[in-house]
């Protein structure tokens, strides 16, 4: 049991423990499929890896087999080998999703461990991965059979099931949606303060509209494996951990982007826990994160921002958000073609008319929607300088801090007095880029260090939680 839960937390950890498992005794098996993902800008190649029957039961929707949003660069689809009938979709995006659009790509094959879950057949079945094309079509990519009751096909235990804490417990994991919030780094004599970060990021998710209003569709569970050393890896300082969960920062040789390449073991860790979304925070102080859909996000549970990043980061992981800022530096390349993103609070703005969120615009508005972009990008691009020399000095977190303050204030004191400041439109500059890409407010925390999802952004939200908690015709109404 994990050192710092008092007697009533043991026994609430025991008795949710054993009501899930009522709860989970007609629902199938959780089957994951391991494979690595190899390749580079120019191709890219798929191995089998190893077939796993999770522990637990599969706890997603299963009245929803089908996904609706695909908001993920990629979609796999589960196939009955001898009807040819979809049994189970769903869309998800990946890390070799974005490392493919780096530079380092242009260089370089890398190999990338990649998983799929879902129930578990009962007969051989084909699993079929597709990807977007250059229109965002989806292309088959690569297809293997499986034969669930195969001898080889590997069976995990549920290592870590004793050391789940639930933090909050809203019923069956059938009908909500499952948040495993996976610590990394942490000591056995730091679980207290884990599970207590745990506790103050879940209050702050759920004062945050659209969540506040949806609290009840969510169980959120905590677990944090012991790591032998306090803290995570951060390379371009000279730090290094073995932490459990694998978590780095300078990921894309991004100083603040945090993720773990270590898929595999961060699996074989969760899958002792009834899960939909992972949200690994780390034990550290720096300004950092990440978040990939269908995948899991990451944020430094001790940086001042502590809140602002998890909740941003989960809504690229939970939603499919993309991100809105545009003027800081990222390892990206940027597009040859403009085309119309998939990501729902993002436009092109090709064909105003059929303008994605059209019904939230008002007939007075100009598309595109005019804001303060040169005096806002003057500002941004003098600050993003100013914290590239603080990070070259390696000066304390507080001065960081100091400058995201800066400029919050600036940006609130600009956007306050700016035209269509409450509108729903099309304001130009997103996704990395200062041209091309527009987003549908002219402040949201996909935007900025604020503290409210815009209008388009909730709404997305709202239609992925549905789609983890009600039968298709319900979410479809």
């Amino acid at each position: 049991m994990t050192k710092g839960i008092g007697l009533m937390g043991r026994y609430l950890v025991i008795a949710l423990v054993a009501l899930t498992s009522v709860a989970f005794a007609e629902a199938p098996q959780t089957l994951r499929v391991d494979y690595y993902h190899t390749g580079s800008a120019e191709s890219e190649i798929f191995s089998l890896d190893r077939v796993v029957i999770e522990p637990r039961r599969f706890s997603g929707n299963l009245a929803q087999p089908i996904d609706r949003t695909l908001r993920g660069k990629y979609v796999f689809e589960i196939i009955n080998a001898e009807t040819g009938l979809i049994t189970w979709s769903r869309s998800f995006s990946s890390i070799y999703g974005e490392w493919e659009t780096t530079g380092e790509a242009q260089q370089v094959i890398r190999t990338f461990h990649e998983s799929l879950r879902f129930p578990m057949p009962l007969t051989d079945f084909d699993v079929v991965l597709k990807k977007r094309g250059a229109k965002n079509e989806f292309t088959e990519i690569w297809k293997v059979r499986i034969d669930p009751d195969d001898s080889l096909v590997h069976r995990e235990s549920a290592k870590y099931a004793e050391n789940v804490v639930a933090i909050e417990h809203n019923g069956d994991s059938a009908t909500k949606v499952d948040v495993l919030l996976l610590g990394d780094g942490y000591t056995s004599d730091e679980a207290e303060e884990f599970f207590q970060k745990a506790r103050d990021l879940t209050e702050l998710l759920f004062a945050t509209p659209p969540f506040s209003e949806r609290r009840s569709d969510f169980n959120i569970w905590a677990l944090a494996p012991v790591a032998a050393e306090s803290g995570v890896s951060r390379p371009s300082t000279g730090i290094y951990r073995d932490s459990p969960v694998g978590a780095t920062y300078d990921a894309f040789r991004s100083e603040r982007y945090m993720l773990t390449y270590d898929n595999r073991e961060w699996r074989r860790i969760a899958s002792s826990v009834p899960y939909d979304v992972v949200e690994i925070l780390t034990n550290s102080e720096t300004y950092g994160g990440g978040g990939i859909y269908g995948l899991y996000s990451t944020a430094a549970a001790n940086s001042e921002w502590a809140g602002y990043v998890f909740i941003h980061e989960f809504g690229h992981h939970f939603a499919g958000l993309a991100d809105e800022y545009y003027t800081s530096p990222v390892a990206y390349e940027s597009p040859v073609e403009i085309v119309e993103p998939y990501e729902p609070n993002i436009t092109a703005l090709l064909d105003p008319d059929n303008l994605k969120w059209r019904h939230l615009v008002n007939n007075e508005t100009p598309l595109p929607t005019p804001w303060p972009k040169d005096e806002y990008e003057s500002f941004s691009r003098a600050s993003q300088a100013r914290r590239a020399r603080l990070r070259e000095e390696n000066v304390a977190e507080s001065q960081m801090n100091d400058l995201f303050h800066d400029e919050q204030d600036f940006v609130e004191g600009l956007f306050s007095v700016a035209p269509h400041v409450s509108d729903v439109g099309a304001f130009e500059g997103a996704l990395y880029q200062s041209k091309g890409y527009f987003r549908p407010e002219q402040n949201c925390i996909m935007f900025t260090r604020t503290a409210d999802f815009c209008r388009v952004c909730s709404g997305a939200i709202e239609d992925v939680i549905d789609e983890y908690t009600k039968p298709a015709s319900a979410a479809q109404r």
